[in-house]
């Protein structure tokens, strides 16, 4: 295997700016989900960035004139490579201000109300679920040869998704590349037992995120998800109990730093 270069800061910051070729950007990623805080620094990064293109955007001039040279000048200031502090901390300050003057704009002043209503599961989540119910259908099938195979080299080299570390104790039964509308994506069948019937569905959902794993409940089924850096996950089951599922997922979670 071709030893990777050492990830020096400015690639980094020039993964932040989108300079880099498709191989370069796999080796920086990699780094980045085995450091969660310079991963987490360059998710803000991305966010500051992706607010100011927002608040500059060609007939979408809102805000003061004042504040919208500010944006101009920071954003002429990033794309620099200077990337200070202080100056992350003007750029968010700019960025709410748009944001906040074009919300209240278009409805109105902002106010909390007294119920929050629970963050709804990324739409990855739905494409793991759907998965999961197909991996189930195929079992039932004889004419659906099982592929239990398991390469995760391969995987990443062909999908540029890296796999955690499955558990001894874990049986991959199938293994498949599935299509989804974020590309092409990774479901794994795992058996624990006689009775214990897992998936673990993997894509990269097309934007850079550090979440934690959270747990959703549909119906009979349950899904552990969290995502690190460009790809996401999910563990679904229908025969485990969700927090068993949740201390799972955190498990193979924790494999991939």
């Amino acid at each position: 295997m071709k030893p990777v270069d050492p990830i020096q800061p400015g690639d980094v910051e020039a993964y932040v700016d989108d300079q880099l070729d498709a191989g370069r950007r796999i080796d920086v990623e990699a780094y980045l989900s085995g450091n969660p805080e310079i991963a987490a620094r360059v998710m803000a990064d991305l966010a500051i960035k992706g607010e100011l293109r927002l608040a500059l955007a060609d007939g979408h001039s809102h805000g003061r004139p004042q504040t919208r040279e500010a944006a101009r000048h920071l954003q002429a200031a990033l794309s620099r490579g200077r990337m200070l502090s202080s100056l992350q901390r003007f750029a968010a300050t700019v960025a709410l201000v748009a944001i906040g003057w074009g919300l209240s704009h278009q409805y109105g002043p902002l106010s909390v109300s007294e119920v929050v209503a629970s963050v709804p599961a990324p739409a990855f989540v739905e494409e793991a679920i759907r998965a999961h119910g197909t991996t189930m259908l195929r079992e039932t099938m004889a004419s659906q040869t099982e592929a239990p195979r398991y390469d995760p080299t391969e995987i990443r080299s062909a999908t540029a998704i890296v796999m955690p570390e499955i558990p001894k104790d874990w049986t991959v039964s199938d293994v498949q590349i599935f299509p989804s509308a974020f590309g092409p994506s990774v479901e794994m069948a795992i058996s624990r037992g006689k009775d214990s019937r897992l998936s673990l569905f993997a894509v990269r959902p097309g934007s850079f995120n550090v979440q934690p794993v959270s747990l959703l409940k549909a119906g009979a089924v349950q899904a552990s998800y969290w995502q690190i850096g460009d790809v996401a996950y999910a563990l679904v089951s229908s025969s485990e109990s969700p927090s068993k599922l949740k201390d799972e997922a955190e498990g193979l979670a924790r494999s991939l730093y």
